[in-house]
């Protein structure tokens, strides 16, 4: 049987809330790369600049790497490669992959959770309006610690609300490739964590439907088989397998006209609010956008190469 049929019978490595607690933000899903696939990798935002390490262990390999070139980032990535010892308990034992910071430690390092592995890299891996983050994944010792696949996967302790949105908001922030809206906001920023929930109440993480698939960050899901509809503004847009979402082919519209996508996460801190994915964004700053979405026979979909 290959690695593929047999992933339900695989554990997860659970990331404890105080760990959670020393980003702003995660994402399991928000990524078109195979790292990702099923949530098998997860996406830390720091306040910071600096990368704190999410693990205790031994540094036992930093490699540097190319990715691709793009105008607003490096032309290489890094890896920093972690026997992990004592923290997450979880992962005892497990190597870590980190990757996106440069490296200030070296083999042979103990590092405790918390210190400092070096800066953020704006890498070429990112989409333009992806911010800069550390990107964590755990396997079994006896893996390639250097292959993209071949992680276990992971799940989360710390609860996630599911945020009711009905489509609107006032946007509050733009770049070339996305807008942010002022809805739906925060109930308690700095608390717990928050994510923009379905018709159903759940928590939805991924890029909606840019990217491939999604998942549910409800927790009651890690690891079933059990299949269900997904419906989001009154809309069908994808059936979960267990937490792991496939969409279905939709488009996502501001005030009518279609864009790339919704960016969907998991976030704590009070800036929190919908982020609209386009190209060369016809967005202003305090201009009023209903969202909605429709059946597509064309879907935006993009993959690592964007």
């Amino acid at each position: 049987m290959d690695a593929e049929s047999t992933r339900g019978a695989e554990p997860s490595v659970h990331l404890p809330t105080e760990l959670l607690f020393r980003y702003r933000r995660f994402s399991l899903y928000n990524s078109p790369y195979p790292a990702h696939d099923c949530g098998r990798a997860i996406d830390l935002y720091p306040e910071t600049e600096t990368a704190r390490s999410p693990v205790a262990g031994e540094v036992l390999d930093t490699k540097t790497v190319g990715c691709p070139g793009r105008p607003y980032a490096v032309d290489c990535d890094h890896l920093i490669v972690i026997r992990v010892n004592g923290e997450p308990a979880d992962a005892d034992g497990l190597v870590a992959r980190i990757l996106h910071v440069d490296p200030d430690v070296a083999p042979g390092d103990r590092i405790e959770v918390g210190d400092p592995l070096g800066q953020l890299v704006r890498s070429g891996f990112f989409g333009p309006w992806v911010d800069n983050h550390v990107h964590l994944g755990f396997r079994l010792p006896d893996r390639n610690p250097l292959r993209a696949r071949g992680s276990l996967p992971i799940s989360v302790s710390t609860p996630v609300a599911g945020l009711e949105w009905d489509g609107t908001g006032t946007v509050v922030e733009t770049g070339h490739t996305y807008a942010v809206l002022d809805a739906p906001t925060h109930p308690d920023p700095g608390s717990a964590f928050a994510a923009i929930a379905d018709d159903d109440g759940r928590p939805l993480d991924g890029g909606l439907t840019h990217y491939d698939g999604g998942g549910v960050l409800d927790g009651s899901a890690d690891g079933g088989n059990t299949e269900s509809a997904v419906k989001l503004l009154g809309t069908r847009i994808g059936t979960a397998t267990g937490r792991t979402i496939r969409w279905r082919d939709v488009d996502v519209l501001a005030d009518g006209d279609r864009v790339i996508g919704l960016s969907l996460f998991a976030a704590r801190d009070g800036e929190y609010g919908a982020k609209l994915i386009a190209r060369d964004v016809p967005f202003e700053v305090g201009q009023d956008v209903t969202v909605t979405i429709r059946a597509s026979d064309d879907p935006i979909r993009l993959g690592p190469g964007r």
